[in-house]
């Protein structure tokens, strides 16, 4: 139960953060759930109707009392909440304006809202009433609720007094909570939030009203009287008898502690009750469950119904496990002298390394020396269950390098966009994305991430199969469109560089290394330079040999060098009349490359490994980075490279 420990610390310690319910991650106090509200009433000290309106979208954000019960409602008869909720639960005459009801209450169709009334009086009249809950009390208990919002045109009906459940007219003349209802339903649906006007009292509105918060919370643990042994804190407090859904988003109903199996009872034969197995404090369990989704919302990875949180105890700001080295750095990797540091060709890391550290460095000043940091992963294989695929607890200095030992491992130079051009590690999803594709299946992309993780959090090599996949994707550079290429050939690099790390690939051109594969590596990226120059001076657009023969030659490079090779000697004719000197140096690299293979090893026709990706990219980046010589600058440009 540690995880639920570490959760309950949060939330007391990030109380003191709590945004209002407007916000986008909104942490929240107990016995409260958020809703989205539709209609807005207000009413006066006195309970008499004010006015009403229809709250555009986006603004509906409302905080409400809940109950156990109300807050992972589900069925044919859901159970409502004290304040804020639908109609069919707060209006007295919906049934007159033909308001349908839910299918579990077509029997006694008045029942919501006479439980609703039975619950709102209770509290009303109890030692924990509010002046505003008096006032909504009185007006609900009128039964006007529904004729109120016919009268001010919230709510359109028909020519016999229904409320309407489409429109039918003019969509220029269509009454605007039409448009803000979800998934097309009915106007009946809509849910109601409540303001009291009280003269001296700046702040009419209940959700935002700290004093009638903590109203709801003293009368609703007032009633609880089912005490036991919480397993979190080991102290002798009232038991929850249901735990908080809605940890990843509003219609998210999968809990990780249930026990509502009163017919099968998971538990015979081990215990009496459910309490027995599993007793944890309602405001434990809620506060904990709450910080969660608060995490959830502001800052964890979601695929899906997959969520991924890192998070300190203390709230301090930790690096994202899962994010690659762009998003890292985020604005610093778009300053212009870094980005000239990323096309160096002497560049081998040492200024990533150096920001790296740097940044790593600034968040060890900021954790101090007394905070852990925690790591959850979440999925759940039916909609009702949610399970914990991933947990860990590390002190700080060990997650910070942990991620430091990652983003250095598995650096190289990353081409993502015409704007995204960066020198680091790719994130997690995009290794995915690049050893399966773009349209790879959510459950693939799932377990992919969910393999990455200790990767990157306990320090564990990357999977081999994921490294081969990746770089024989790579390799079939004609079945993907050039930017996805490029993406993948640097996350290709990145991988083969982590997991070979004892070898000490550089990210720059290593002259002195006289392995087989990077020298074929480099070979290619020197004949489909000598390629590309030709095509460019005689004006033409179009793919090189070594361009469309890389899988071939990946699979058999000595037999298929031949073929580019041969397919070269019209472009060397060319550029020996336009670009001599460019040519007497591409002749001289290739030869000199030549010379590098040790014995027989270039007449090996054996399939090349991920580390001729490496030598191609690197030679490659060395020849966009040559200086023009003085003899390229005295030859006059041909027409096509003027135009």
């Amino acid at each position: 139960m540690s995880w639920i420990q570490k959760l309950y610390e949060t939330y007391e310690q990030c109380a003191s953060q709590r945004d209002s319910p407007d916000s986008g991650a909104f942490l929240e106090p107990i016995c409260h759930t958020s809703q989205q509200a539709h209609i807005e009433v207000s009413l006066d000290d006195n309970g008499r109707f004010l006015r009403a309106n229809v709250i555009p979208k986006g603004q509906g954000a409302t905080l409400v009392p809940c109950t156990e019960a109300s807050a992972g409602r589900a069925g044919s008869k859901p159970v409502n909440h004290p304040l804020c909720d639908k109609l069919q639960y707060l209006a007295g005459d919906f049934l007159k304006y033909g308001g349908v009801v839910t299918s579990g209450f077509a029997g006694e169709p008045k029942e919501p809202h006479k439980f609703y009334l039975s619950l709102l009086s209770e509290w009303a009249n109890s030692s924990f009433t509010h002046p505003k809950i008096i006032a909504i009390q009185t007006y609900v208990q009128n039964g006007n609720m529904i004729g109120d919002l016919v009268r001010e045109k919230i709510l359109p009906i028909d020519e016999d007094r229904q409320l309407l459940a489409e429109w039918t007219g003019d969509k220029k003349a269509m009454p605007s909570i039409f448009s803000i209802m979800p998934n097309g339903n009915p106007p009946d649906s809509a849910v109601v939030r409540w303001r009291v006007e009280i003269p001296g009292e700046p702040l009419p509105e209940t959700w935002k009203d700290q004093g009638l918060i903590d109203a709801w919370i003293s009368f609703y643990t007032s009633k609880k009287d089912n005490k036991g042994l919480c397993l979190v804190t080991g102290d002798n407090l009232s038991l929850a008898e249901q735990h908080p859904s809605k940890l990843r988003h509003g219609a998210d109903k999968a809990k990780f502690i249930s026990s509502n199996d009163t017919s099968g009872f998971t538990f015979r034969g081990r215990f009496i009750d459910a309490d027995q197995a599993c007793g944890v404090g309602l405001d434990v369990t809620q506060k904990a469950h709450n910080a969660l989704r608060w995490l959830i919302a502001r800052q964890a990875y979601r695929n899906g119904d997959q969520a991924v949180v890192a998070w300190s105890v203390y709230g301090k700001k930790i690096p994202d496990p899962l994010a690659n080295s762009f998003d890292l750095f985020g604005l610093e990797v778009e300053q212009p002298e870094i980005q000239q540091e990323q096309v160096s060709q002497g560049d081998s890391g040492q200024a990533f390394g150096v920001r790296l550290t740097r940044l790593l460095a600034g968040y060890r000043a900021e954790l101090g020396s007394t905070n852990e940091v925690l790591v959850m992963g979440l999925d759940s294989a039916t909609p009702g269950r949610l399970a914990i695929s991933y947990y860990r607890e590390l002190d700080h200095t060990e997650f910070l390098n942990r991620i430091e030992v990652w983003h250095r491992d598995y650096a190289w130079h990353q081409n993502y966009s015409k704007d995204i051009k960066f020198v680091g590690a790719p994130a997690p999803k995009d290794i995915a994305e690049a050893a399966f594709g773009r349209r790879l299946d959510e459950k693939l992309r799932k377990a992919t991430v969910e393999r990455l993780l200790p990767c990157v959090i306990d320090g564990q090599k990357i999977p081999y199969d994921l490294v081969e996949s990746t770089v024989r994707r790579t390799s079939n550079r004609v079945g993907l469109k050039h930017w996805e290429w490029e993406k993948y050939l640097g996350i290709a690099c990145a991988l083969f560089r982590g997991y070979h790390k004892e070898r000490g690939y550089q990210m720059a051109l290593e002259l002195n290394r006289t392995s087989r594969d990077y020298l074929y590596g480099r070979l290619l990226a020197i004949a489909e330079n000598i390629e590309d120059r030709a095509l460019y001076v005689g004006g033409e657009k179009r793919d090189t040999s070594a361009a469309k023969l890389l899988q071939r030659f990946a699979d058999h490079p000595f037999s298929t060098w031949k073929a580019i090779e041969l397919s070269l000697s019209p472009y060397k004719t060319r550029l020996r009349a336009r670009r001599p000197a460019f040519l007497a140096a591409m002749e001289n690299q290739l030869d000199d490359v030549v010379n590098l293979f040790q014995a027989d090893d270039f007449m090996e026709d054996r399939k090349l490994s991920g580390e001729f990706l490496l030598g191609y990219h690197c030679q490659r980046q060395a020849l966009r980075t040559r200086p023009e010589t003085e003899q390229d600058k005295n030859v006059e440009p041909t027409a096509a490279e003027t135009n």
